[in-house]
């Protein structure tokens, strides 16, 4: 069920603004990423462009609405909508949150913590089979930025994506940002949670910004803002990450306060430096 992957090069989440600077001058790009949520219509220019783009560039599908971690079955008709997309695009990769995000039927802003406990391991593994059943493909499942953790959680987040990934088969995509800004915020080692991430179950590495600031108590608190340059000690377990495993598929996220073309071209650049390097060592 793993089916076609994406290169090991960097890729960015497309915006539209930036179609036309993609197609002039795309610098390292391997692929480009979006958000299903924002394809699931039947056409327009927003398919266009996509199809263009894919003519040239491998495809990545991130959802943000499936709602993995809900305690409710998954909603039925979101993911038949999720099914036609990639259907329809063939995408080297489909990924999703370790996360809720609706409850009751109504939908939140937001991506929310669940806690690791055997009842959440054993729903997150059936919602992630019906997902993978349903689409005919392997699923690759993000770890998450949180800010509180819960008092009854059992298992060590990265045992909980490890047992996840041995009772469905699914990928994981590392979201180096999201160890960062989790470790701070809850005064852990973003350093010691990347050396034993199973890394070799990893198709896709996310690179991100993060706004900082302070709590209540004016302890460090990290924001997963997606509006800024990657930080720089995202980029040293980037680092450490690539020379661990080797290159990965890399994408760089900028969500908000979108920047232009050039600017996003230059952040994908860093990133490619990083897996250029890494991979004439190994080739040495």
């Amino acid at each position: 069920m793993i089916g076609p992957m994406l290169p090991a090069r960097t890729g960015i989440g497309f915006k539209p603004e930036h179609f036309d600077g993609i197609l002039a001058d795309p610098g390292p790009i391997g692929f480009v990423e979006v958000h299903a949520e924002n394809y699931m219509g039947d056409g327009g220019r927003p398919h266009a462009q996509l199809a263009a783009l894919h003519e040239r560039f491998a495809l990545s599908v991130h959802g943000v609405g499936l709602s993995i971690g809900a305690e409710a079955p998954l909603d039925r008709a979101h993911l038949s909508r999720l099914r036609r997309l990639c259907d329809r695009y063939r995408p080297e990769s489909f990924s999703e949150h370790l996360a809720w995000s609706s409850h009751g039927g109504a939908f939140l802003n937001d991506l929310l913590p669940v806690p690791y406990t055997p009842a959440t391991l054993a729903r997150v593994a059936d919602h992630i089979a019906e997902v993978q059943d349903t689409l005919g493909r392997r699923m690759l499942l993000e770890n998450p930025s949180t800010y509180v953790l819960f008092a009854e959680s059992t298992i060590a987040e990265v045992d909980f994506l490890a047992e996840i990934v041995h009772r469905t088969g699914c990928g994981l995509l590392l979201d180096v940002n999201n160890v960062f800004v989790s470790a701070t915020n809850h005064g852990t080692s973003a350093g010691d949670y990347l050396a034993s991430f199973p890394i070799e179950h990893v198709g896709e590495i996310h690179l991100a910004g993060h706004d900082a600031t302070v709590d209540d108590v004016g302890a460090p608190l990290l924001i997963d803002a997606h509006d800024s340059p990657v930080a720089d000690p995202v980029w040293g377990l980037f680092e450490r990450a690539i020379a661990r495993n080797g290159p990965l598929p890399t994408l760089i996220e900028w969500d908000n306060n979108v920047p232009t073309w050039p600017v996003l071209r230059s952040e994908a650049a860093a990133a490619d430096a990083v897996l250029t390097r890494h991979a004439a060592a190994r080739a040495a």
